[in-house]
């Protein structure tokens, strides 16, 4: 093979962009992916539907939903971000759609459709692929990186570029081998651990309400007593305890604080309602259920579903009737009503969470290039980064425009060694 070339380890989002986008800036490029399947995982998001970015314009507020560590990502939402992304896909046949939290993403089909785009960009610069083909090792020496051995082969290269993804549904391939890779060119690598996962409860909800899906309701984490975040949105009940964008988006703050100790969980089923407010709408409902028992009378306040639970809560006998219950009562009901007790139990753990939290130092990286600021021709791009964001189109967004510029970083880094 000759010419300037890039090797690029992991064929998901960040890595099919990258090698794309490569071969787009005249390096010849191998793509190496250790399933059969191109963007395996990305075939998972958004339950195959694929949630491809968000819609918000601002980029301030963009980057802050990724936290302090957000405006590393200045340099590469500025040259790739979510109005990019939409035309990088819009010029390639794919139409979108934005739907409720302006969530992006394709009018028809969904993950497939995303990923035959991808594809045909690679295919069109002519991108060498192998699958099926595991990353054992990286060569270095005198600070370049040389070569990575393959399970039965050797890949030479001018630049290299790692998207291994993190840890999050290993089944998918990503097992956290780049955090291998990023250790021997002497990376730190921030402890990984599972983010937007499900959160498991001590409580057992009753089979009435698993599977239940709440909206419009409110998220309280607290820790020795303290505030720690709250969001708004929608929230699942299962079985093992709850899941649904405003408990995944928490979990990272929920599996800290279960790890301390001290973790509690408050629902608010009514958020829209102050107590005083809500304890008259309890009064009004029980008159006009009057000669009926209390267990029967929450239908007009609250699914079907969740009734046996708050009723086995409630400080009001299931068998005592509407006109019995005293206005105590009905104010201690609204209480539950807004302050519903959850006792975090840990996380699911990385085989259900959608991202990694933590990975390779961002300190160590070059936020214009992607480039390792250890060894010269070494980029990374994608969840191996120390990033994560929320749901919503964040964590996509970022490995699009991380593959981005570590593609076209490394194409010109190769080219300068021809």
């Amino acid at each position: 093979m000759s010419g300037p070339r890039v090797v690029v380890i992991g064929g998901g989002a960040a890595g099919l962009m990258a090698a794309g986008r490569a071969a787009e800036k005249g390096a010849r490029v191998i793509l190496v992916e250790k399933n059969q399947t191109l963007g395996a995982k990305l075939l998972l998001s958004g339950k195959g539907r694929c949630n491809l970015t968000s819609a918000e314009e601002d980029m301030e507020t963009f980057l802050s939903a990724f936290g302090p560590k957000g405006k590393f990502l200045y340099s590469a939402f500025s040259r790739f971000g979510p109005a990019e992304t939409l035309d990088f896909f819009s010029s390639r046949g794919l139409k979108t759609k934005v739907e409720r939290g302006k969530r992006v993403f394709p009018e028809k089909g969904g993950s497939e459709k995303v990923i035959n785009c991808l594809i045909d960009y690679i295919r069109q610069g002519g991108v060498t692929v192998y699958r099926n083909r595991e990353a054992l090792n990286l060569e270095i020496r005198d600070g370049r990186a040389l070569r990575f051995i393959l399970r039965g082969q050797e890949v030479e290269g001018d630049a290299f570029v790692i998207c291994t993804g993190g840890r999050s549904f290993p089944k998918t391939g990503s097992t956290g081998d780049g955090y291998r890779f990023a250790k021997r060119a002497g990376h730190e690598v921030v402890q990984p651990v599972p983010a937007l996962c499900p959160v498991r409860l001590k409580e057992k909800w009753p089979l009435s309400a698993r599977g239940l899906n709440l909206k419009n309701v409110s998220l309280t984490l607290l820790k020795d007593g303290t505030v720690i975040s709250r969001r708004f949105g929608e929230l699942l009940l299962t079985h093992f305890g709850i899941s649904g964008p405003i408990a995944m988006d928490m979990s990272r703050e929920i599996g800290d604080a279960c790890a301390a100790g001290n973790a509690a969980l408050f629902l608010d089923l009514k958020p829209a309602l102050t107590m005083d407010v809500l304890t008259a709408r309890i009064g009004r409902d029980l008159e006009k259920y009057a000669g009926k028992m209390f267990q029967d009378c929450l239908k007009d306040l609250l699914p079907g579903g969740l009734i046996p639970a708050v009723v086995q809560k409630a400080p009001i006998p299931p068998d005592k009737r509407a006109e019995y219950i005293s206005a105590e009562e009905k104010k201690n009901l609204a209480h539950l009503l807004k302050e519903y007790p959850l006792t975090p139990d840990g996380l699911l753990g990385f085989d259900w969470s959608i991202v990694t939290s933590g990975g390779v130092d961002l300190r160590e990286i070059d936020p214009k290039t992607m480039g390792s600021r250890i060894v010269e021709n070494l980029f990374f791009a994608g969840e191996i980064l120390d990033l994560d964001g929320p749901t919503g189109g964040f964590n996509l967004q970022m490995c699009w425009s991380t593959g981005y510029v570590a593609g076209e970083s490394a194409a010109s880094a190769a080219c300068r060694e021809n």
